[in-house]
């Protein structure tokens, strides 16, 4: 497992002591035990989806559209924290809609 850095660029994998963190066997061994507790739809919503062709098309639809609507509220909206917080809406509307599209929808209850 690489780590990226904040410029994206990947360094050296992590060690087996960097990933479990200077853990016993034992310890280990537990957290193993708890992560396989963990519900399907959790596992689904924090897993890696690599998008389809299509899926990635979606995405760029949804894009365009936030950056329409976010030029619009930038560009009719006074400078301000409310205008801040509708652009910052916006971006979160678009991750939300990207992640249903990822999931195909799991839904965490």
């Amino acid at each position: 497992m690489a780590m990226q850095g904040p410029g994206g660029e990947v360094g050296a994998p992590l060690t087996q002591d960097e990933v479990v963190g200077g853990l016993s066997e034992d310890e280990i061994k537990r957290k193993i035990e708890e992560a396989e507790k963990i519900p399907d739809v959790l596992v689904a919503l924090f897993t890696y989806h690599e998008p389809t062709l299509e899926q990635i098309e979606s995405y760029k639809r949804i894009r365009y559209a936030a950056m329409v609507l976010a030029r619009v509220i930038n560009d009719e909206c006074p400078a301000g924290p409310d205008r801040t917080a509708a652009v910052r809406k916006v971006r979160e509307a678009v991750m939300v809609a990207n992640a249903s599209i990822a999931t195909n929808n799991a839904q965490y209850r």
